[in-house]
């Protein structure tokens, strides 16, 4: 894609289950010039859809809040069932600047959909990550808590009124948009259906809880598998890897006699976080990217 500014989107939806809806929003990104659909994956106990695409950033910008109109109308929260917690049809709307574009041009960016969005579908939203108001509003954990059942009441204060819009949408909720730099989001399955134990093995691995740096994680049971996973979000590879995450995931499974039994990346995943991961487990020396067949391919 030649073009002189790149942005990365990747929109979170509430609909992991019905693949006609989900067929439905993913026409928002197909076809569309200045914009291309890398990737799209949805899960049925997440009930989730994650979508990754590139572009020029108002191109992709026109995409994303199209998409958002048309899970408004596909998508009733007031009967939305899945393990992932949610507060909106459109839960969040990331902007990541690729290439020749600033965080700061990607706020501005991020700030425009929100109010278009606002403004076009009566859909309030939060800026959240680098484009929050407050501090206390970086963190999507923090915006989500108590979810689209209790977010009616929780946009009432006003440490979590709407940067846009005042209600939440009857329907749709309420959606988090802002710039954020590249996150892997990472899930480790283990072999037990004792959702208390993910729970547990979640919390002493995310950062928020005593764990580590840069990992966001929560328990999610697997009911259709007969096991659970450890969702994580990694905001920042390059000082918390993969393999750092993983190992400490086994560990603490340990104590409760439960074993890792596979894991899974979510949307793409930066070709340096595989390496670090590759680097470790094999013991590989001295390792560069410049050693990858299809990245030189690539020059």
């Amino acid at each position: 894609m030649e073009t002189s500014q790149i942005i990365q989107c990747v929109p979170n939806f509430s609909e992991g289950r019905d693949q006609v809806k989900i067929e439905k929003i993913i026409e928002n990104f197909r076809n569309k010039q200045g914009v291309k659909l890398l990737d799209y994956s949805s899960d049925e106990d997440h009930n989730r859809l994650v979508v990754t695409l590139v572009g020029e950033p108002i191109k992709v910008k026109e995409a994303v809040v199209a998409a958002v109109g048309t899970a408004i109308e596909l998508i009733d929260l007031n009967v939305h069932e899945g393990q992932h917690p949610r507060m909106g049809a459109v839960d969040v709307i990331p902007f990541i600047p690729l290439k020749g574009m600033t965080v700061e041009d990607a706020v501005s960016l991020s700030k425009e959909a929100a109010k278009e969005i606002y403004e076009k579908f009566d859909m309030p939203s939060f800026l959240y990550e680098k484009s929050a108001s407050a501090t206390h509003r970086e963190n999507l954990a923090s915006l989500r808590k108590g979810q689209f059942e209790k977010m009616a009441e929780k946009v009432k204060s006003e440490e979590f009124k709407p940067d846009f819009g005042s209600d939440i949408h009857p329907t749709a909720g309420i959606v988090a948009i802002g710039a954020r730099m590249p996150l892997v989001a990472f899930n480790v399955n283990l072999d037990t259906n004792n959702f208390e134990i993910a729970d547990k093995i979640a919390k002493n691995v995310r950062h928020l809880s005593g764990g580590l740096r840069y990992v966001k994680a929560i328990g999610i049971s697997m009911e259709d598998r007969n096991m659970t996973q450890v969702s994580m979000n990694l905001t920042d590879y390059t000082k918390t890897p993969l393999y750092r995450a993983f190992e400490l995931i086994r560990i603490e499974a340990k104590r409760y006699g439960v074993n890792v039994v596979g894991s899974e990346v979510i949307g793409l995943v930066p070709m340096d976080a595989l390496i670090q991961t590759a680097e470790y487990y094999l013991g590989i020396e001295a390792f560069s990217s410049n050693q990858v067949l299809e990245k030189r391919l690539m020059e």
